[in-house]
This record gives structure tokens, sequence and C-alpha cells, in this order.
């Protein structure tokens, strides 16, 4: 179904090291609107969606951001490589070293641990759609909120690669979202569920 390539979709070259942006940007990994919960969001709502073209998106997007995790847990991973204690200790890393060495963990920025409790999959095309638009803007605003505090031109660049991703899919679950709207019984929203139409 699917094809891995052994490569980033989008290259990641980090010079510098630097733990504090580390704890900024693995928010995007495993945060409340990380890349792990996009993932898992889409994914899981394709199995309920009630159109071909809307599945499909679903699987797509949602096997887009498994590589996004990819992208992100480089950038968390050549940001920690080889740190000295002190530099730990300075940084303010010393939490989340004591517990992950410098391992790639699910968390926020805050030291949250990633919950499926973030996302929603409900069963409803409309639902799920405006859940989907909604994710999608959350993480561009969490992208945008990181490049307003990272300058480092290494880091940034995968980030602003990843920021237009989300302004992608934010666009394509809107048309999908159209679709299926021009789609359904004009009398109710639940047009492909026979069962409440003998209800009525």
């Amino acid at each position: 179904m699917w094809r891995y390539e052994k490569r980033l979709q989008y290259p990641v070259n980090i010079k510098q090291t630097n733990p504090k942006i580390a704890q900024f940007i693995m928010s995007q990994y495993g945060g409340p609107d990380g890349e792990i919960g996009a993932s898992l969001r889409y994914l899981s709502q394709r199995f309920t969606m009630p159109y071909k073209m809307q599945k499909g998106l679903l699987t797509d997007i949602g096997t887009e951001e498994l590589g996004h995790m990819e992208i992100v847990a480089a950038i968390v991973q050549q940001l920690t490589r080889n740190l000295t204690p002190e530099q730990i200790v300075e940084s303010g890393f010393g939490p989340y070293y004591i517990d992950h060495t410098a391992g790639i963990w699910p968390q926020s920025a805050g030291g949250v641990p990633y919950s499926a409790s973030a996302f929603q999959s409900k069963g409803d095309a409309i639902t799920d759609l405006y859940e989907d638009m909604a994710a999608e803007q959350k993480a561009r605003t969490t992208y945008d909120n990181i490049l307003r505090v990272v300058k480092d031109p290494d880091v940034c660049d995968p980030i602003r690669f990843l920021r237009k991703r989300e302004v992608v899919h934010f666009q394509r679950f809107g048309e999908a979202l159209r679709n299926v709207q021009d789609h359904l019984d004009s009398r109710n929203f639940y047009a492909f569920n026979p069962e409440f139409d003998k209800a009525k």
C-alpha cells in the first residue's frame, strides 16, 4: 500500500546543537498538535469516511504525516547530539535527559506525554473534516510560534517546509468538505446512512 523511501521528505542538516530549541521543536513530534496525532487522526478517520475521494485523501495525508514525524525527529536528534553534561544542565534539558537521555520520545514542549485524547475520530464526515481543518491550522500556528523564537537558518528551513504542508493540507481538507456537502441530502447530514432515513 505504501512505498517507503529511505530519505527524508525534506533534508535536515543542522550544524549547531541547541537542546533548548530541541525542546520547542519536539512539541511537533508528540505535542497536542504534533505530527503523531495528525497521522493517527487521519489514518483512523479514513475507515468511516463514506466517500472514496475523502478516504483516499485521509490515507495520503495521514501517510505524509508519518514522513513529517521523521523530519521533526531528525531535527530534535541533530539539535541534541553529542551534548556535554554542562550543556544539558545550562539549557534546562536535564529533566528530559534524565528520563530519555537523547532518545526521541513524544511529548509537548511543556513536557506533557503524548495522548490520543488530543484528537478526535467521530465517524461523521462533516465533523471529522472540520476537526482536520482545525488541526492543520493549530499545527500551522505551532510552526509559526517556533519560527518566531528560533533564528538558526538550518532549523528554520525544514520548519518552513512543514508549515507550508500544513497550509496545503488545510486547503485539501476544505475541498474535501465542500465535496461531501455537495453530496449530502439537503434534508439532513445522514444521507450516507440509510438507517436515519428509515427512522424519519
